[in-house]
């Protein structure tokens, strides 16, 4: 019997993409600046980490401004939650069948 990859989810394969789902399923939202640092990446990389969540819906960005300095906060949505859950889901079962 093959393994089942229909809840597998290629966008979580990368390591940066998976850690920042990560932080916004244990928060209800996180800043750029606080991500970047928690993370430990580059601007560029960061951006274009979420930029990829963003385009697949997994993630609302909001733009506001604290103390006249921009303020961007990220909040992970429905659809972002139950892939990340989904994913999860079959990163488990994976392992479960190597043990069986």
């Amino acid at each position: 019997m093959g393994l089942d990859f229909s809840l597998y989810d290629k966008v979580f394969e990368n390591r940066i993409r998976l850690q920042i789902m990560s932080v916004l399923m244990a928060n209800d939202s996180y800043d750029f600046t606080s991500l970047r640092e928690m993370l430990e990446v580059t601007d560029g990389n960061l951006a274009s980490n979420l930029k990829t969540l963003e385009k697949e819906g997994y993630i609302n960005v909001e733009k506001s401004f604290v103390d006249r300095k921009p303020n961007t906060q990220y909040k992970r949505t429905e659809k972002g939650a139950k892939a990340f859950e989904n994913h999860l889901t079959a990163l488990e079962n994976l392992i479960k069948q190597q043990y069986k």
